[in-house]
């Protein structure tokens, strides 16, 4: 069984002798190879380059027995397709170019011909698919509407994001309109990814947590489930809201294939909860890969013994990879994985 047919399969929930494994984030800072490509080339214009987007997805597949390779890319491309651009601020943290402020500047952002001011992306897709070949998974991404919309109408990173909220209590029309051209953008943008050649799509909901409990329906799932049923069922998507395993009926009741869960829940409780044919992705704690080889086994071991290696089970993390990641312990935790046998 190659790694792709590994992760598919587990997409699917098929018994399997180990659950496949990829790193949400997995490259990036803590990879020299990446560092010493980032002294020649800011960010974006490596996510914006097909061929250097292609170089830093397929860097840590060279060094690491990864089933799955994740685009190099960022969820705040569709912000700027639609007109509202991004940065990175000196002081850290992530800069819009301007906010979300008035009802013109939604009424400016421009779903039509999203696709071809997205298409770097699809030629980064195409040639990863082609160095790949049929042998690894490749997966794309999106941000979800209402992750996408804290960023657009905060103006970037913030402490409390008390701007999104307020605006989605206080201009209910307006936030429908901003919702549902974001989910219109995201459903074309998955589509080219998936007619690029990806093998699965994840969504993540980074700030569905922000939502107070009897608004996160209204504010962020009912934009996904749109999303996800708009697309070719045939291909599986993962959906991350960080935070929110408590709602994980919720989130299965979206139509994703695979939840991917944060380190605060036990995989084992949730799949009790849920349908035996939805899988789930986790969910090792990153800050693991910054202490020691023999921590990080200690506690890889953990979350496939504690039940997590059972069918329809990808190893991943609980959250993105750190840039203070030691690639000694990202080795030790690919050993215990891909030597694990669920007898």
């Amino acid at each position: 069984m190659t790694p792709r047919e590994r992760f598919l399969a587990a997409t699917r929930c098929q018994p399997l002798d180990r659950p496949p494994i990829w790193l949400m984030r997995q490259a990036g800072r803590y990879l020299p190879e990446y560092r010493e490509l980032k002294t020649k080339y800011d960010f974006l214009t490596m996510v914006q380059t097909p061929e250097l987007a292609t170089e830093v997805t397929l860097q840590p597949l060279k060094r690491f027995p990864l089933d799955a390779a994740i685009i190099f890319s960022d969820i705040l491309v569709i912000p700027e397709a639609l007109g509202q651009g991004y940065h990175f601020r000196e002081t850290g943290g992530i800069g819009m170019d301007y906010a979300l402020d008035a009802p013109d500047k939604i009424t400016a952002l421009n779903c039509e011909g999203i696709t071809e001011r997205l298409d770097y992306v699809r030629a980064a897709l195409k040639m990863t698919r082609k160095e790949l070949g049929d042998t690894q998974a490749l997966l794309g991404f999106c941000g979800s509407p209402w992750t996408l919309a804290t960023y657009m109408i905060e103006g970037g990173s913030s402490k409390d994001f008390s701007k999104i909220k307020r605006f989605a209590l206080e201009e209910p029309q307006q936030f429908q309109t901003l919702m549902e051209k974001l989910a219109e953008a995201c459903t074309e943008y998955l589509k080219l990814q998936i007619e690029a050649g990806v093998d699965a799509v994840q969504i993540f909901d980074s700030w569905g947590a922000l939502c107070p409990h009897n608004c996160y329906q209204e504010w962020s799932l009912c934009w996904i489930e749109k999303i996800i049923s708009a697309l070719d069922p045939k291909i599986p998507v993962i959906l991350y809201a960080k935070g929110m395993g408590h709602r994980a009926t919720q989130l299965a009741a979206t139509g994703a294939s695979v939840l991917s869960l944060d380190w605060t829940v036990s995989i084992p409780e949730i799949r009790k909860k849920l349908d035996s044919k939805i899988a789930l992705q986790g969910n090792l704690d990153p800050t693991v890969l910054t202490t020691s080889p023999e921590i990080t086994r200690r506690e890889a071991e953990s979350v496939l013994s504690d039940g997590a290696g059972e069918p329809g089970h990808i190893f991943n993390l609980g959250h993105g990879m750190l840039p203070s990641a030691k690639i000694a312990c990202v080795e030790a935790l690919m050993d215990v994985v891909t030597q694990w046998n669920h007898d």
